[in-house]
């Protein structure tokens, strides 16, 4: 087990919940979740992975306050200087597949940052804005799908594989789930480039201070 892991779960915990009340709220998810099995939770943590991670860029085109955090938010996170990329800057574009390690859960989703950075920005009246549904992409995979590009370097940075779908499932909201307890019993595994485990936490972490969410135990 990395030791960067402890520090990641708990923000990435808090950044489902978030992601997973706002597709309640919009009516994209059942708001009961902790008896979803394989591909039924792997498409409720797609919704989730996708508004979560993409929360803080929500309305940015209507409230100048927003749009300002917004964009702080995605300047410290996404934007890497980089001499030798056109305009001197590239976008961080980190692949993370999750998924387990039973066979037959079906439990597979890609998460995609920046997938496609042309489509980031959107002329509006009042001028270039932030494109919220272009931050992050998520997709659903059968097995098959996820065994192809588990190990392919071009497709998938980082692999995290929990034991089986009940692992997973306090990730989505339900409540007294031993986080420490999942690290210990070593019920996750990492595979691929751990600095993107690193990235993702502190993504996860900017979100939670910017919203000013409690820190997970």
């Amino acid at each position: 087990m990395h030791a960067g892991f402890p520090c990641l779960l708990p923000n990435l915990q808090k950044t489902l919940q978030l992601g997973a009340n706002a597709a309640i709220d919009a009516g994209e998810l059942p708001a009961v979740l902790d008896k979803a099995q394989g591909r039924l939770l792997a498409s409720g943590m797609a919704v989730a992975l996708r508004l979560g991670f993409g929360y803080l860029l929500r309305d940015c085109q209507l409230d100048a306050a927003q749009a300002a955090k917004a964009n702080a938010f995605f300047e410290e996170n996404f934007i890497i200087i980089d001499p030798l990329a056109p305009g001197g800057q590239r976008y961080y574009q980190g692949k993370f597949l999750i998924r387990t390690s039973r066979r037959g859960d079906d439990m597979n989703v890609l998460l995609k940052f920046c997938p496609n950075p042309d489509a980031l920005y959107i002329d509006t009246p009042f001028g270039r804005a932030l494109n919220s549904l272009a931050l992050v992409a998520t997709e659903v995979l059968d097995e098959n799908q996820a065994d192809r590009i588990e190990h392919d370097p071009s497709k998938v940075d980082l692999v995290v594989k929990f034991k089986d779908v009940q692992s997973i499932i306090g990730l989505l909201g339900r409540g007294g789930v031993d986080i420490v307890g999942l690290l210990l019993e070593n019920l996750v595994q990492l595979t691929g480039h751990v600095g993107h485990l690193f990235k993702l936490g502190a993504i996860a972490t900017d979100i939670q201070l910017s919203l000013d969410i409690p820190k997970a135990a």
